[in-house]
């Protein structure tokens, strides 16, 4: 009997397959690196994710972040814990528009305990300018509850 995938296993095997969560869908962003403790996303914000005022939302930034804070957590889980987002703060550096090109969400485990964890990301150009960073807790729960 094979044993359940850990967390890091389980992102890697969601890469391998060129699955994308339906959120990455929408957003047109995907997991591209996965270490324990760390993971990578990466985008290309357009007009697809644009605000009133002709720049890029926010929230694409937001959900960048905490999608980077949330798998670098899940990534250093046994198979047999989940986690959730319990808060997500969020600094603006730089706005963003159609013209900035691909960005990168780097998220890392700042530590992890049996029922809380702490992450940190910055979203970056292929030129290193931060446009946003985050912290974020999250609670580790027991899959089965």
């Amino acid at each position: 009997m094979t044993e359940p995938a850990n967390g890091a296993e389980q992102l890697r095997a969601l890469m391998r397959s060129g699955s994308i969560a339906n959120i990455g869908d929408t957003m047109r962003f995907a997991l591209v690196e996965v270490d324990v403790g760390r993971v990578v996303f990466e985008g290309t914000p357009g007009l697809h994710v644009f605000n009133p005022i002709g720049t890029v939302h926010g929230g694409y930034a937001a959900t960048l972040l905490d999608s980077a804070c949330g798998c670098a957590v899940h990534s250093a889980l046994s198979a047999t814990q989940r986690y959730t987002t319990l808060e997500l703060k969020v600094a603006y550096h730089k706005a963003m528009t159609d013209s900035t090109g691909p960005v990168r969400a780097e998220g890392k485990v700042v530590t992890i305990g049996r029922r809380a964890a702490f992450a940190e990301a910055r979203l970056v150009d292929a030129n290193g300018t931060l446009y946003a960073s985050a912290t974020s807790t999250l609670l580790v729960m027991d899959a089965g509850g």
